[in-house]
C-alpha cells in the first residue's frame, strides 16, 4: 500500500538521486478527492507533459441517463517529469504529493504508461476494477498493451485481464482479443487453462 511516508521533502535523498533529477520519467501524482481533472488541465497549461486516463460510463439521474468520462485511476494522475521540476508539480493545488517511498518519488516501470496511452489512444476499452496481484498471470502479445502482464479472470460469463499498477494499489479491467495473450510460464496454468486462453474471446462470445 501506499505509504504514509511519501512526501515531497528530498532534501536528505538529493545526492543518491543525482541521475534521475535529470532524467524525465513518468510519475504518479496523488490528488486531492475529484481533484484529477482540474490538476490535469492546470498541469498541462504549465507545459507538464500529463496523462489522465479515462474511462466513459453511464450514470442514470432523475432528468436521464448522462455519459460521463471519468478517471480510470481514481485519486492519480501522471505526468513526465525530470525530479529537479517536480516542484511544477507539487505546487498546483490539488496535488498532495507524488508518490514514492520514505520520501522519494518513485518512477513507474517503464513502459507501462506509453503502452496504456496507446491502448486507450487506439479504443481499447478500460474499466476500474479492485486491485489484485493473484490468479493465472498472462502475457500480452499482440497490440498497444504487449508486453503487459495482468490476471485472467471470467466476467460475466467472458474471459477478461486485469492489469495492476503496484505502485499506486490500482488495478484497471481490459478487452484483449484471446488470440493475442499466452500464459506466464512459473505460474498455476494447466493445459485446460491455457486452451481456454486460446479458445475464448475476450469482451466477446467464447
Amino acid at each position: 500500500m501506499i505509504g504514509h511516508h511519501c512526501s515531497e521533502s528530498q532534501g536528505r535523498h538529493e545526492p543518491a538521486l543525482s541521475a534521475a533529477y535529470l532524467e524525465p520519467r513518468w510519475y504518479a501524482a496523488y490528488t486531492r478527492a475529484r481533484h484529477e481533472k482540474s490538476v490535469a488541465e492546470q498541469l498541462t497549461r504549465k507545459s507538464v507533459e500529463t496523462f489522465l486516463p479515462l474511462y466513459e460510463t453511464v450514470r442514470r439521474w432523475r432528468n436521464g441517463q448522462h455519459r460521463l468520462q471519468l478517471p480510470l485511476f481514481n485519486g492519480y494522475t501522471f505526468v513526465r517529469i525530470a525530479l529537479r521540476d517536480r516542484l511544477h508539480v507539487l505546487k498546483v493545488p490539488g496535488v498532495v504529493r507524488l508518490v514514492g517511498f520514505e520520501g522519494v518519488p518513485v518512477p513507474l516501470p517503464d513502459g507501462e504508461i506509453e503502452r496504456l496511452r496507446r491502448a486507450l489512444t487506439a479504443g481499447t476499452r478500460a474499466e476500474p476494477h479492485p486491485f489484485i496481484t493473484v490468479g493465472r498471470r498472462v502475457r500480452i502479445t499482440a497490440g498497444p498493451l504487449s508486453g503487459n502482464e495482468g490476471t485472467l479472470i471470467r466476467r460475466r460469463g467472458v474471459l477478461r485481464v486485469v492489469l495492476s499498477v503496484d505502485l499506486i494499489q490500482r488495478s484497471i479491467l481490459v478487452e484483449v482479443e484471446a488470440n493475442s495473450l499466452e500464459p506466464v510460464s512459473g505460474t498455476d496454468n494447466s493445459a485446460q487453462g491455457h486452451a481456454t486462453i486460446k479458445h475464448s474471446s475476450i469482451g466477446g462470445r467464447p
